[in-house]
């Protein structure tokens, strides 16, 4: 029996061929993605804590506003010794999740199209630079609403009473309205991208328009539990906007993707 030399290289492992991961080989790959994302959001949590006193000072504005503008005393109100650290820690992830927004939309996205070609490499690199974009622009949406519905939903409160709101709970309102907000700004975006990697197909996409105009209103309305249907709406309508750019985007790209297949094709005919 022959004898393989020290130095002579093992064999590698073949590869599936048609090209498809194990079920073992997909979860190396989600906790290594995984592992990425936690690492870049850690960092951002670290400058999140650094600047947690301005963050306090700015997220206690809406309800310091409520004493001049409806005539009652307001305060938020630590209900336990380890709230404000409690408090502090949960304002940390927060911005780490926002600044390391760039890192995880990447790693998310090469997680779903994994073993990525050039072209889809550059689809990832554009999904990055216009999700980010997008994630902010939700999340400065969800912040511009907040002063307003605070003044509504404490404004049902009698005459001559005062509102001690929990900092817990009301950090917890803002953590669902800005960064669910923000987050649900970037899923268009998605829809594009698996649309160019040719996953979803744009009347895939239209097909369910009366489905995603429902789930939109049913997140407004959880996003911002308000008795004003104008917040509902207002972060609505942008929302439903961006899925129609999204259709409209994979319209035109499967019209094109179509168009250079027919003259491929025209190409290939032997006359």
């Amino acid at each position: 029996m022959a004898v393989r030399s020290k130095a002579e290289p093992r064999p590698k492992k073949s590869a599936n061929r048609d090209g498809r991961m194990s079920l073992g080989e997909h979860l190396v790959e989600f906790r290594k993605r995984m592992f990425r994302a936690l690492l870049g959001v850690a960092i951002g949590a670290v400058v999140g804590w650094l600047l947690s006193d301005p963050i306090l000072l700015a997220l206690s504005a809406p309800v310091s506003a409520i004493t001049s503008s409806q005539g009652r005393a307001a305060s938020l109100n630590f209900t336990d010794v380890s709230q404000a650290f409690d408090l502090r820690l949960q304002i940390a992830i927060t911005v780490g999740i926002v600044l390391a927004s760039p890192i995880w939309l990447y790693q998310m996205w090469a997680f779903l199209v994994p073993g990525l070609t050039r072209r889809e490499k550059q689809y990832a690199v554009g999904f990055v630079l216009t999700a980010v974009p997008l994630f902010l622009a939700g999340c400065a949406a969800g912040w511009y609403v907040l002063p307003h519905m605070v003044s509504i939903l404490t404004g049902f409160a009698p005459q001559d009473t005062t509102n001690i709101i929990s900092a817990g709970t009301y950090y917890s309102f803002v953590l669902k309205l800005v960064v669910a907000i923000g987050i649900a700004f970037v899923l268009p975006v998605l829809l594009v991208l698996l649309n160019f990697a040719g996953i979803l197909s744009a009347k895939s996409i239209l097909k369910s328009w009366r489905i995603a105009i429902l789930v939109i209103v049913l997140f407004c309305a959880i996003a911002t539990p308000s008795a004003d249907v104008f917040s509902m709406f207002l972060l609505a309508i942008p929302m439903v906007g961006l899925f129609y750019t999204a259709a409209l985007i994979a319209t035109i790209h499967d019209r094109r993707k179509a168009k250079a297949q027919e003259k491929f094709d025209a190409e290939l005919v032997v006359p």
